[in-house]
């Protein structure tokens, strides 16, 4: 039985990763050292507690696992963090990745699918957005997700990695069964939010900016259902282990929501009042991120299947509602 081994994998993209593994016919393993993921999201195969700074720790973990793919999800991901704590953030998304090339290469182990983000592009220089666009990160977590793409296209020509960079756009929505779902300490994304404006008297959801040239003055962005990110990392695997060369594809719809539009689109599945205020808009927002994801559909045979903004909302809305009250 084909086995991937998960770093990351307790978290809110890995472990919905891990659940579409499963459904693909891999044996899941997770790494994970659990400081910004759920024990209780790990239900598709045994959770290996360690930190992908601790080199020792993952030798052990390649030597018992012996996995032939590895997917990378480890990584703090807190924009604004990353800019009060940059030396955070390089020394665990970039030197732990570091470590876990190194690592990958002693066991030989050569086929890596790397969770990256659209953050890597920094401002748009063009709509839809293509992979080939710039990469000019503007803050400390596009940095530092971008040097893991550097290295890995050096290993690739060094020593024969091959590798799927995947860029995420802005990922959403929960798992339609209610396994497993956007849970995070802080939470700062969006829709959670939204829903925790509606499930909550005493909390007032902030939109940053009404003054942006779009149609509505509030941003928009690219909402990819996490369940389809899900489906383009079990292709991605596939991509890999058929031989597939080193390359990054981004994921997204193509379209783009506006904060006023998911807002609404929670008030209208909740069917209660969203109390909103405008707040000043935040260092680097920019007004559009929509994804060209033509190479994904090209290479990969996948396109979303689930990305409305009114499924993504609605099994958003089912799993803040379950979730809580935990």
């Amino acid at each position: 039985m084909k086995t991937i081994l998960v770093t990351g994998g307790a978290g809110y993209v890995g472990s919905h990763c891990c659940k579409a593994f499963a459904n693909a016919g891999w044996k899941v393993v997770v790494f994970d050292n659990l400081f910004r993921g759920w024990r209780d999201m790990v239900k598709w195969g045994p959770l290996i507690e360690g930190d992908i700074l601790d080199r020792s720790a993952l030798d052990a973990a390649f030597a018992e696992v012996k996995p032939d793919v590895v997917a990378h999800f480890a990584a703090l991901t807190y924009v604004g963090e990353s800019v009060q704590d940059p030396g955070f953030y390089y020394r665990n998304n970039s030197f732990g990745a570091f470590n876990l090339l190194e690592a990958m290469r002693g066991a030989g182990v050569n086929k890596l699918i790397f969770s990256s983000t659209a953050a890597t592009y920094g401002v748009p220089h063009q709509t839809p957005m293509p992979e080939d666009h710039p990469q000019l990160p503007i803050n400390p977590y596009g940095w530092s997700k971008l040097f893991v793409e550097r290295m890995m296209a050096d290993y690739a020509a060094a020593y024969d990695l091959r590798y799927a960079a995947l860029r995420y756009f802005n990922a959403a929505g929960a798992d339609a069964e209610g396994e497993v779902g956007e849970r995070h300490e802080p939470e700062t994304h969006v829709i959670p939010l939204a829903a925790r404006g509606a499930l909550r008297d005493d909390y007032v959801f902030t939109i940053f900016g009404d003054d942006f040239d779009t149609r509505d003055g509030t941003c928009v962005r690219d909402y990819i259902h996490v369940s389809d990110l899900g489906r383009a990392h079990a292709a991605a695997a596939d991509y890999l282990l058929g031989g597939g060369a080193a390359t990054a594809f981004n994921l997204g719809t193509g379209q783009g929501t506006t904060v006023k539009e998911i807002a609404d689109a929670i008030e209208a599945v909740s069917g209660r009042p969203l109390p909103r205020r405008i707040g000043p808009r935040r260092e680097g927002d920019p007004a559009v991120l929509v994804a060209s994801n033509a190479r994904a559909k090209a290479i990969l045979g996948w396109e979303p299947q689930q990305s409305s903004i009114d499924e993504i909302v609605q099994s958003a809305w089912a799993w803040a509602k379950k979730d809580d009250h935990r």
